[in-house]
């Protein structure tokens, strides 16, 4: 029974990661039909960002800690509005040129993150209550795992009131209905399509910060990693869904746990075939729309 509940709240932890980088994956092709690729290394800068802020101020306290995931997420926004400005803005009707253009982005980002920080990993520590553990039902749970739940739950609820209670919110959502009748109206639709960007950036430079906590250590290709299995969360809880890549996001981190610990390893692969017998029997995924 402690193996059950230990797997389950340590998939329940990674499934709060995979859900930070799929929100934001979600989100901008949701509302803005953008697939991005270079999402990873938002993730990643705002992991070396929140590694350089725990080095220089002293890892081992909360004050730190807090102070990382701020700049983590504003590194992670700052980098996202800077792409959606720079690059994609001019793009957002020409969609093979957004996969090359992103594709491209983000080999360039590990190359650059590989010249500033090297090809090694670099490792952290948070708080000291972080290498302590919760008994839960007979199972030592790692506290690392709450805090990356408690975050991812408090980032989908804030992304809900963003675009169901706020102005900007259901600009960005009349935007993406009928963008020409909003810019009739003289509204700027391109800064809410920037801001969707950042928000999106934001949350995976929160992950990426506390990823970094989760697995120990920092590299260049940690965003990479990450990003693949975002994408597949994004694809099974349906393109342009929260809820549903909350949902996914759990599924299949859970899955994955319970694979590599009974199935000898096999997480990855069940994973995979999860998400072709999504694609075979439900094409828009769990909870997307269809056309």
């Amino acid at each position: 029974m402690s193996t059950v509940v230990l797997l389950l709240f340590t998939g329940l932890g990674l499934g709060a990661l995979y859900f930070l980088v799929a929100a934001g994956l979600s989100l901008i092709y949701g509302l803005m039909g953008v697939l991005n690729f270079a999402h990873g290394a938002f993730l990643t800068l705002g992991a070396f960002t929140g590694w350089e802020i725990a080095r220089r101020t002293g890892a081992d306290n909360w004050g730190t800690f807090l102070l990382s995931l701020v700049i983590g997420a504003a590194a992670g926004a700052v980098f996202a509005a800077f792409t959606e400005f720079v690059l994609i803005r001019r793009l957002y009707q020409r969609h093979i040129e957004q996969v090359l253009v992103t594709v491209g982005l983000s080999l360039a980002a590990v190359a650059l993150f590989d010249g500033i920080w090297g090809t090694d990993p670099v490792f952290i520590q948070g708080p000291a209550w972080f290498k302590d553990t919760t008994d839960i039902l007979g199972a030592r749970i790692p506290n690392d795992r709450f805090v990356c739940i408690i975050a991812a739950l408090l980032v989908l609820l804030a992304m809900v009131f963003f675009l169901k209670r706020t102005r900007y919110g259901m600009i960005i959502r009349a935007g993406v209905e009928n963008r020409s009748m909003v810019t009739a109206l003289g509204i700027d639709v391109r800064k809410a399509f920037t801001l969707v960007f950042t928000i999106g950036g934001a949350a995976a430079g929160l992950g990426g910060v506390l990823a970094s906590h989760y697995f120990g250590y920092v590299s260049p290709l940690l965003g990479g990693s990450l990003l693949i299995f975002a994408f597949i969360v994004t694809v099974i809880g349906g393109l342009g869904s929260l809820t549903g890549a909350a949902i996914a996001a759990v599924a299949v981190a859970v899955l994955q746990q319970f694979a590599n610990f009974y199935l000898g390893g096999t997480g990855d692969f069940v994973v995979v075939l999860a998400l072709a017998l999504v694609l075979l029997f439900r094409p828009t995924g769990l909870l997307g729309r269809t056309s």
